[in-house]
């Protein structure tokens, strides 16, 4: 009796493994996981084009020590796959950048918005970056850039 018992709890637990299994493989194709824990479509199937409309590295002028400067970035999703913007990573900790939350469908525009603070960075030119992973082809990684003279 005891031994029937064990059989049927293995059984039932390699069941439920098995339909778990299905469950996940059931998403839209393959998903991956970035450095912040994201879900990432790695399914090429659900892949779109992104135009940006506003160059992807800029000159933001002269900024006073302490003065926090927005540096916005519009892009157009050229594709006919809603475009989904995974994440946007800045390069260090005196910016910080927004995403879209929602997928951008196709012909629609929306924008990056990242926040530089000047607060703590030293005197002088100053390069920042942002990161972006997106379902785009030929790539799904984007650098933006933005350059700017911080003074006293």
């Amino acid at each position: 009796m005891k031994h029937l018992i064990l059989i049927l709890s293995v059984t039932l637990l390699f069941t439920a493994c098995k339909d778990e299994q299905t469950k996940i493989g059931a998403m839209s194709g393959p998903v991956a996981v970035d450095q912040l824990g994201n879900a990432v479509s790695t399914d090429s199937a659900n892949f779109t084009t992104i135009e940006w409309i506003d160059p992807i590295e800029k000159e933001i002028g002269k900024i006073k020590k302490g003065q926090k400067v927005e540096v916005t970035y519009h892009f157009k999703n050229t594709g006919d796959k809603p475009l989904i913007i995974n994440s946007v990573n800045p390069g260090c900790g005196c910016t910080i950048a927004e995403k879209p939350e929602k997928p951008i469908l196709p012909g629609k525009e929306d924008k990056i918005v990242a926040v530089f603070n000047t607060e703590s960075q030293a005197v002088g030119t100053q390069i920042k970056q942002v990161h972006v992973s997106a379902n785009t082809t030929p790539a799904t990684e984007h650098t933006l850039t933005f350059k700017g003279e911080v003074y006293e």
